[in-house]
């Protein structure tokens, strides 16, 4: 318990829900939070003691929640009694019929209406998680300089960007994205595009 508190106290977790963590630190935290409940409801708290603070702060990066929550999501899926399960890798030769057992499943459907963007954890090890996700619009620019992020098309259609280079995705298509290079995603369709998306240790 004293590790916990420690770790509470340490100042990472403030510094994680305002997203100036680096990729390894933000993967640090999103494991705690898995194992431990009580650093997870801390996160919650402190993200509403920080907007309560900051209302007219700079809107916040729209990926930051959907993923908080499928972290929270998944840990509640396991705690009762759902097996850990592994996904494939994402390759170029990755079908959509590959993720079929996880796309199927009654609780991996987009629930109620969707803003921005949503996310579903099908799988994690150390070394990779595999995350269903709809977005609606857009996810905004980012760069990885410690894990690969890869992903596969399910439905709808996309445009992503990295470094000037435009990489126009229909369902089926896959890409993969190199460490250190900006990257963003516009969506093209009029329907939501649906992902898998897998970001793996580098």
């Amino acid at each position: 318990m004293q590790h916990i508190n420690n770790y509470i106290e340490s100042g990472i977790l403030e510094l994680y829900v305002l997203d100036i963590v680096s990729d390894i630190e933000k993967e640090s935290v999103e494991n705690m939070m898995a194992l431990h409940p009580e650093i997870r409801e801390e996160v919650e708290q402190i993200s509403l003691a920080i907007e309560a603070y900051l209302p007219n702060a700079v809107a916040p990066d729209p990926t930051i929640k959907p993923f908080l929550m499928a972290v929270i999501d998944y840990t509640e899926r396991l705690k009762n009694g759902e097996q850990p399960s592994f996904p494939p890798m994402l390759s170029k030769d990755s079908l959509i019929a590959d993720y079929s057992t996880w796309i199927n499943r009654e609780d991996m459907r987009l629930q109620g209406v969707l803003k921005d963007i949503y996310a579903k954890i099908i799988g994690y090890t150390p070394e990779a998680t595999t995350v269903i996700v709809w977005i609606k619009d857009m996810a905004p620019q980012e760069v990885h300089d410690c894990e690969l992020e890869k992903f596969l098309v399910l439905e709808g259609s996309c445009d992503i960007t990295v470094e000037e280079e435009i990489h126009h995705l229909f369902a089926g298509d896959f890409l993969s994205i190199p460490l250190f290079k900006r990257h963003d995603v516009k969506i093209t369709s009029l329907i939501p595009c649906k992902i898998i998306l897998q970001r793996i240790a580098a």
